[in-house]
């Protein structure tokens, strides 16, 4: 397996800055796949089976409509300006459709996939996205976490603010919803900070410290179906999980590089049989886990072809089993299919 290795220093800064400053070598052009991919490899029961990858919203089926194609031609752009350049969260809302932030070109993206629509904000009313790097979609209403601005803010399809949320907020760098909850990944005051979905503050968790409980550097944050709160402690190299309201369950992995640890770990995501799946940006692959803390499945490598990463971030699970990663150097979304037994 091919592994990058940095620095602390350099990884400090990666961690809070969505890995903007890594130096790091493109990978080679993707070879021609030939037959599925899944893994594990044959002859073992296959469990993860490659689907597609999106560079842009014309790959989800979206149609680009008259006044675009116009807008396109006047201005020379193409409908290459809407293609990602570093897409980096990731999430499904409750219906499956899918939401993005693009920290390359700093907006946000949601792919309606029943009406094959896309919708794209640079910002909201007056306040214009600087490093958004999170989202969420509940009862038609979106939430973005902008690192750069240190807020959350809430809109609904038509662009109206409908929260500005900041209240203690130093570098929020992941969200996710749960039950009537939202909970915010807080990488530079290093805890989880709680809300309702209206944006009033309800309580926080954690505090900086590599004790059980207590984080260095939480980047990223989801919820399982059964409520539970799964949180990535970047800088300790391992995943935390605790209950709706905070408390502690259990830890999950080290920091390390054998299989089962972590180098950077990153976006996580739960499936409704309780797998865990975390992506870590140091390795470029994709690690699964049951609740317990054992390892199930690993998969992806260094590179640009089908199954591998580049610095891959958000990973988000659909309620039928898609799991999405934001390859986000190699500029797409890749999108797998769990195809094993529970």
């Amino acid at each position: 397996m091919n592994r990058h290795r940095i620095g602390f220093g350099t990884m400090m800064v990666a961690v809070l800055l969505g890995a903007a400053s890594c130096t790091v070598t493109r990978p080679p052009p993707p070879a021609a796949a030939s037959g599925p991919i899944v893994w594990p490899s044959p002859p073992a029961e296959p469990r993860i089976a490659y689907a597609r990858s999106f560079t842009g919203p014309a790959d989800f089926g979206v149609a680009v409509s008259r006044w675009r194609r116009l807008v396109h031609w006047v201005t020379g752009l193409g409908g290459k300006s809407e293609n990602f350049i570093k897409p980096f969260g990731v999430a499904f809302d409750e219906d499956d459709n899918i939401c993005l932030t693009d920290t390359g070109a700093g907006v946000v993206v949601f792919i309606d996939r029943r009406a094959r629509s896309c919708q794209r904000w640079a910002g909201v009313g007056r306040l214009r996205f600087v490093l958004p790097v999170a989202v969420a979609r509940a009862r038609g209403v979106f939430y973005v976490a902008d690192a750069s601005l240190k807020t959350v803010v809430a809109f609904d399809s038509r662009g109206r603010l409908l929260a500005d949320i900041r209240q203690g907020l130093e570098r929020p760098a992941g969200l996710a919803l749960g039950g009537d909850r939202l909970y915010v990944a807080d990488a530079v005051a290093h805890n989880i900070a709680v809300f309702d979905h209206a944006g009033k503050f309800l309580f926080r968790f954690g505090r900086r410290g590599t004790a059980p409980g207590e984080f260095n550097c939480p980047t990223h944050v989801a919820t399982d179906a059964q409520g539970r709160v799964l949180v990535t402690d970047a800088m300790n190299g391992r995943l935390q999980l605790f209950t709706a309201d905070g408390m502690l369950l259990g830890v999950i992995s080290s920091a390390g590089d054998r299989p089962g640890q972590f180098g950077r770990p990153k976006g996580l995501a739960a499936d409704r049989f309780g797998h865990i799946y975390a992506a870590d940006a140091l390795f470029d692959h994709i690690q699964v886990f049951d609740d317990a803390g054992r390892l199930l499945l690993t998969w992806g490598a260094t590179g640009a072809a089908p199954g591998e990463f580049w610095l891959p971030e958000g990973v988000a699970i659909s309620r039928a089993n898609e799991i999405l990663v934001a390859d986000s150097y190699n500029q797409r979304v890749q999108m797998f299919n769990y195809i094993g037994a529970p």
